[in-house]
């Protein structure tokens, strides 16, 4: 259950103010379909994060333990510098086609995802936990707790949404559990 929850926590404030959540935004507010957007969204990040997850997994066996805490507590780390850098959205709006919404939004969302914090942070927690499972549908739900309301909302909220308050507060999420790899 702490994975769970220790993953819903650090992605869904992570995720505030991120690219994927400007995606979100601009997905929404082009196409006006909010059902298949969360879908595609829910299915891009899970199976992203079921990825990642995967590699944070393979890592806590393949590396010492020592070396493993050090560089999960390092990661963490960079991550905290990492939150406290606004994302900023390109201008390009991925054009739906034949292919639909749907189609459109889980590709976009999973490429857009690669190499992100979130994604960066489920190897990480992965690599800390042995559930798994619990990482990868922690992460997720984080996911959908930042995206979900933008996507609902389509802007209405999100300029009553205080970044920087968000980005220090992940950042400080973020150098805790880094803080809390170190103690073991």
């Amino acid at each position: 259950m702490e994975a769970f929850l220790v993953s819903v926590g650090i992605v869904a404030v992570g995720e505030i103010g991120d690219k994927t959540q400007l995606l979100a935004f601009v997905l929404a507010a082009r196409y006006g379909r909010p059902v298949p957007i969360i879908l595609a969204i829910a299915a891009a990040t899970l199976l992203n994060h079921a990825l990642a997850g995967m590699l944070g997994a393979w890592l806590r066996v393949a590396a010492e333990p020592g070396v493993l805490r050090w560089a999960l507590a390092l990661g963490f780390f960079a991550m905290a510098a990492w939150a406290l850098r606004p994302d900023k959205h390109d201008g390009q709006t991925p054009v739906a086609g034949r292919h639909g919404v749907f189609a459109v939004t889980l590709v976009a969302f999973f490429l857009a995802e690669m190499g992100d914090k979130t994604q960066v942070a489920t190897v990480a927690l992965a690599a800390k936990y042995e559930a798994l499972a619990a990482v990868v549908v922690g992460t997720t739900v984080g996911m959908l707790i930042a995206n979900v309301p933008v996507v609902l909302l389509a802007g209405r909220a999100a300029a009553r949404i205080p970044f920087r308050a968000v980005r220090y507060l992940a950042a400080l999420l973020f150098a805790a559990t880094g803080v809390w790899t170190l103690a073991g």
